[in-house]
């Protein structure tokens, strides 16, 4: 099975955002020399813990940095754009990267208060927090303290939903495919999406729960990735209802799955887990609405934690793969069978990019990916 690797772009405490973009493009040609299959990166907004603004730029300068490494987006959030625009531009990175690019798409556009989230169905799902956590609003979410943020009603104010978009997202993911593809047609003309028709970009859809994305990605027969990483508990729930909304299409006959894991790796456990530090408090932050840099360790080992801070970040620690190669390559292989994944994508973030790299690669060496001898 080919491993991917999932990049949220971190900016480490003392570091600038062009030291976290530096990291990135370091990281990138490191994982295309190693045999990685993917390289995807997020998109986050008003976030100083995160250089990942904008996930198209992001992945052009990550192109531009590799050879043959897969790259794109996990996610670009659709609902502040419009088709059009996403297209043309995706379609101008395919002019020079062809056959390279995964466009992953999710459904951005925070809900307003009384929009809860209960049940998972349609009116579920309809972004992610700042760490890429459910932005589950209402008296049922799971985060209270970043719905009552003041990053959330930001969000909310500064990345509403686009009115030209349709209001429904399987359309919308339609007009983004059939822009692509040169099919598309408004007011009974023809469109031809100059840059981006007929470019070679495999399009993705990004979930969580058992809502409309996995739904949406069922029923236009497209593959699907979840976030294993950042909402553990969800994922079981959200590839069944992908796999039963699955309809074969052009592209696909049968479900295609990506799970995405949350591993550090080093070559005995005690520096492992010492890699490792920081990750909590950092989850912590983002899952409260209030982001900070990845902290160092000195920092991370004097944080005052509470017990209901503990709590809100414990599903983390118990889905984080964190120790040897063996041990990791172990634990990635379990959850591989037990969602029947066709893929894996793995997050490493350290404060130290020397621990990132390192992880990276002893895993690499531990799957038997193949290097790639001309990069």
């Amino acid at each position: 099975m080919p491993l991917g690797v999932l990049d949220l772009v971190p900016i480490s405490s003392g570091e600038s955002v062009a030291d976290g973009l530096r990291k990135t493009l370091d990281l990138a040609r490191h994982a295309d020399r190693l045999g990685y299959h993917r390289y995807w990166v997020t998109e986050h907004h008003l976030n100083p813990s995160t250089a990942g603004l904008s996930a198209t730029l992001l992945t052009a300068l990550v192109a531009e940095a590799t050879r043959h490494i897969r790259v794109g987006s996990g996610t670009l959030q659709l609902g502040h754009r419009t088709a059009l625009s996403v297209a043309g531009e995706w379609g101008l990175l395919d002019t020079l990267h062809p056959g390279r690019l995964d466009l992953g798409l999710g459904r951005a556009g925070w809900h307003p208060p009384e929009s809860s989230v209960t049940d998972g169905g349609p009116s579920g799902e309809r972004g992610a927090g700042p760490d890429g956590a459910p932005a589950f609003t209402g008296p049922s979410s799971p985060y209270p303290r970043l719905v009552s943020s003041d990053l959330f009603a930001l969000h909310r104010l500064l990345l509403p939903r686009n009115p030209l978009n349709s209001p429904d997202y399987a359309d919308q993911v339609r007009d983004v495919a059939t822009l692509l593809d040169g099919t598309h047609r408004a007011g009974g003309l023809q469109v031809q999406a100059i840059p981006g028709h007929e470019a070679q970009v495999g399009i993705w859809i990004l979930g969580r729960t058992a809502g409309e994305s996995a739904e949406v990605a069922g029923q236009l027969g497209l593959p699907y990735a979840t976030n294993y990483h950042s909402s553990p508990s969800t994922t079981a729930d959200s590839l069944a209802a992908y796999r039963k909304a699955f309809r074969a299409s052009d592209s696909l006959d049968r479900p295609y799955v990506i799970v995405t894991a949350d591993v550090v790796v080093a070559p005995d456990d005690d520096s492992a887990r010492q890699a490792a530090v920081g990750h909590d408090r950092w989850s912590l932050a983002n899952r409260t609405g209030e982001p900070t840099v990845f902290p160092s360790p000195k920092e991370a080992s004097a944080y005052p934690w509470r017990p209901e801070d503990r709590e809100l970040v414990a599903d983390l620690g118990r889905s984080r793969l964190v120790g040897t190669p063996r041990h990791v390559a172990a634990g990635l292989r379990e959850l591989r069978d037990r969602f029947d994944a066709d893929e894996l994508l793995v997050t490493t973030t350290t404060f130290a990019q020397s621990d990132r790299l390192r992880s990276y690669q002893l895993l690499a060496e531990e799957w038997r990916l193949p290097k790639s001898l001309d990069v």
